[in-house]
């Protein structure tokens, strides 16, 4: 019907694979315009891929990508990778005026729309400074300014916070929510880091090439359905069955311990002790955490 074509970003039964490995089995989801929406999976996950695909580098074997109803077309992108895409020989300055000529910025224009992104995040000072002199921090920071630079409709990060530390990781997300806050830009973003992916209004959680879930990271820690009990135990194999037949509760081992979910758990760890006794060594329960919520959804950690 005229006027209800589809906006945003939409992925459609998009697959690919390198030639006997699948690496993305029929995934699609819709991102809204002015969304920040996380890939988030662990290494091997079809995350790269996937961002390979949104960023135009790849094309998916079946299924297709779209923006607002068409193709999508690489002018209209403002994307920042995972390894550094920035000359450490060159001044910031010297960096973004190459990058904006191949977008035909020429003249007053050009330097207009530099002197913005300088002031925008706080590069001013640091302009004509060599990049390879920067902190990790504010080369993210450049890298941003530079993607931005032919002021994008729809903003791709591959793993942003890769190699920062929490400070600089914190900023830069702060620096993204302004962004998004201020020009409606929607952001795709790629992350295996928790603090990012909460950061986000929705999550898509990748898994060996499937898509598992998608939902704002407060319902996905919800789908949990209760605290997460964690048990260090003598024998947990033991304990995994003895935990079945008692009390009906279905238990695995992550990394050595018994890991389970249960209703105000604090108020069952009496019931536990006192049920096995001296094989319990140490117990912690907890609110669940985005990583919960993976292990719940996958099986194992994140």
């Amino acid at each position: 019907m005229p006027g209800c074509e589809p906006t945003g970003l939409q992925v459609e039964a998009v697959s690919f694979r390198y030639g006997s490995r699948t690496a993305l089995r029929d995934v699609t989801f819709q991102v809204a315009r002015g969304e920040w929406f996380g890939l988030l999976g662990p290494n091997g996950s079809g995350k790269t891929t996937l961002f390979r695909i949104l960023s135009t580098l790849l094309e998916p074997q079946t299924g297709r990508v779209v923006w607002n109803g068409e193709p999508v077309n690489r002018h209209q992108l403002g994307v920042v990778f995972q390894s550094p895409s920035l000359d450490r020989k060159l001044t910031v300055r010297e960096n973004l005026s190459y990058h904006a000529r191949l977008y035909g910025w020429r003249g007053a224009a050009l330097t207009h729309r530099i002197e913005e992104l300088l002031e925008q995040f706080a590069l001013r000072d640091r302009a004509d400074d060599l990049v390879g002199e920067l902190s990790g921090g504010l080369k993210r920071r450049v890298e941003l300014a530079k993607a931005l630079l032919p002021q994008p409709a729809l903003l791709l990060l591959d793993e942003p916070g890769t190699g920062l530390d929490p400070r600089a990781r914190r900023q830069f997300n702060d620096d993204l929510a302004a962004l998004r806050n201020r020009d409606a830009i929607t952001i795709v973003m790629t992350t295996h880091l928790l603090d990012e992916a909460e950061r986000c209004d929705r999550l898509a959680i990748l898994d060996e090439g499937r898509l598992i879930a998608v939902d704002t990271p407060a319902a996905l820690r919800q789908r949990v359905g209760g605290d997460v009990v964690s048990v260090t135990a003598r024998r947990p194999d033991w304990l995994i069955a003895q935990l079945k037949q008692q009390f009906g509760i279905v238990a695995h081992t992550m990394d050595g311990q018994v890991r389970f979910e249960r209703d105000h758990g604090h108020q069952f760890v009496p019931q536990l002790v006192e049920a096995f006794p001296g094989e319990i060594l140490s117990v912690s329960v907890g609110k669940p955490t985005l990583e919960d919520a993976f292990i719940h959804l996958t099986g194992h950690r994140l």
